[in-house]
């Protein structure tokens, strides 16, 4: 029984709420992916040699979710184990997507 049975044409509507599944997808896996780069997790921070070099970095690195600016929210320095890191929140300007920065300054403070 070779029937051949076409596909239903999706409704403009459906379309765009499948286009909408598509792009939450290709963004969740973003988010997992950076989680794994410098910068995603406390055992990998992103070097840094100076305090002032902090938030301008992280405000220089696009929304994962839909590439727009972000604004630094917070940023405070934490010790996480036996390292001092700086925490860095972003949001975005445009989806309002949060994302969390760890940070480590390389250079020494001189005495």
């Amino acid at each position: 029984m070779g029937l051949a049975m076409a596909k239903k044409k999706l409704s403009p509507n459906a379309q765009r709420r499948a286009a909408e599944r598509a792009r939450e997808k290709i963004a969740d896996a973003s988010e997992k992916l950076a989680r794994l780069e410098p910068g995603g997790a406390p055992e990998r921070p992103i070097e840094i040699e100076t305090a002032s070099l902090v938030e301008p970095h992280a405000r220089s690195i696009p929304c994962l979710r839909c590439g727009h600016e972000v604004r630094v929210v917070d940023h405070e320095a934490k010790t996480i184990g036996e390292r001092r890191l700086r925490v860095v929140r972003t949001k975005c300007t445009r989806c309002g997507a949060i994302r969390v920065f760890y940070m480590r300054i390389t250079t020494p403070l001189s005495s």
